[in-house]
């Protein structure tokens, strides 16, 4: 009767698993086969590809051209180091596995969101993956192929380990040396061991505290990737960092649909391809908000409402947030599902599963900038439910 009882308790407690994973898996194949059957192009892996070809060859990374889009490289030279393995795969080989790659990347995106969150559960973390795998920035980021299902993953990794660990910061160095936008959560990290430290009356020296040990890490491993970058790419590195780190214009036009930043908003808004200095005070304002919001709510223990407010952050303020940079948008629906602001969540997941940012005028001929005031709303909405985030989270810290 016990061995029954038991073997019966173990059967109701995988149960929920039993019935998740078939969905999620079907989700997931249904979500193959309608990408597949768009004739995806997978686009920015192309270019990847053609970085690593690029680097084997020992031509200049900055002056290639993939695609018959005649995209240049916009990433730090670490990363196109990152991408020669690439091109030891043939093309549909590639795309099979990128695929693969990311819906893996997606449920452990999901898993670690929960874990943050304080509510891990593998059974609750398939249903929401796949639900999540048909938001607009995940199926963009598949159908381009993109990196940025792995880089949320790397920095959720390292920064909802145990306070202390020894290798914490190593994700968000490495995806800072891959990708720019990440450094910000080092930062953030920065001020508030910084703060702390001067609350208990020194700034550096003993006692240490855990954020500066883990920015400080993340700090080092991004200098070692970059200067190990520079060995390997001496005059690409020197470019990147010498130039064309300061030329926003190489990754698109600034009013484009896509560029959810603050900075598009703006184009979009003042009918121009370039928001000059307004965008300027507009993303310091919102850099030193958002920063100041993070801080706080690190240092009152929350690390979930810190680690929200530092990503969408990050969004608002880089020159240009692609709609599938926003995969973000799956733990800050889970953290406001969590934090009990469930209406929250649902019109977060309302808004980056309507797609509705790309039924306004936009493509060829630089149609953004003769958009309507509703066309504009419509267009902004990726930038407007990242302030609404913000203002919630700060009400909610204000309430605690």
């Amino acid at each position: 009767m016990i061995v029954q009882a038991v073997a019966a308790r173990r059967v109701l407690t995988r149960r929920p698993i039993l019935i998740a994973a078939p969905v999620c898996l079907l989700s997931f194949v249904a979500f193959w086969a309608a990408q597949r059957g768009a004739e995806v192009s997978m686009i920015d892996l192309m270019v990847y590809r053609a970085e690593g070809e690029t680097v084997r060859a020992g031509q200049d990374l900055y002056a290639m051209r993939a695609t018959e889009a005649n995209l240049p490289t916009t990433y730090p030279p670490f990363a196109a180091l990152l991408f020669t393995p690439l091109t030891l795969l043939d093309v549909p080989e590639m795309r099979t596995l990128a695929t693969l790659g990311n819906l893996a990347l997606l449920v452990a995106l999901v898993h670690l969101s929960l874990r943050l969150a304080g509510r891990e559960d593998p059974a609750v973390a398939l249903w929401v993956a796949a639900l999540a795998v048909w938001s607009e920035p995940v199926w963009t980021t598949l159908r381009y192929g993109q990196i940025n299902l792995l880089l949320a993953v790397a920095v959720l990794w390292d920064l909802t380990r145990r306070k202390g660990h020894r290798w914490a910061g190593t994700g968000t160095g490495l995806a800072a040396a891959v990708k720019l936008t990440p450094a910000l959560f080092a930062v953030f990290l920065l001020i508030a061991g910084l703060v702390r430290a001067r609350t208990l009356g020194r700034t550096f020296g003993r006692p240490w505290n855990t954020w500066l040990q883990t920015a400080g890490t993340a700090a080092v491993v991004f200098l070692t990737a970059t200067a190990a970058a520079g060995f390997a790419l001496p005059a690409d590195s020197r470019n990147y960092w010498t130039s064309m780190i300061f030329e926003t214009g190489r990754v698109g036009h600034a009013e484009d649909t896509a560029n959810q930043s603050l900075r598009g908003v703006l184009a979009r808004l003042l009918h121009t391809g370039d928001p000059g200095l307004w965008w300027v005070a507009t993303a310091a304002l919102a850099a030193a908000a958002g920063l100041a919001l993070a801080v706080t709510a690190e240092l009152r223990g929350e690390r979930a409402g810190a680690m929200i407010a530092c990503a969408v952050t990050a969004l608002l303020i880089s020159p240009v947030s692609w709609s599938h940079h926003w995969v973000w948008c799956v733990p800050l629906a889970i953290v406001l599902a969590a934090r009990g602001k469930k209406g929250w969540a649902a019109a977060t997941v309302l808004v980056f599963c309507s797609y509705a940012l790309w039924w306004v005028p936009h493509g060829a001929g630089r149609l953004e900038l003769i958009q309507n005031g509703g066309q504009m709303a419509l267009s902004a909405l990726y930038s407007l439910t990242a302030v609404a985030a913000l203002i919630t989270l700060w009400r909610t810290n204000r309430t605690a």
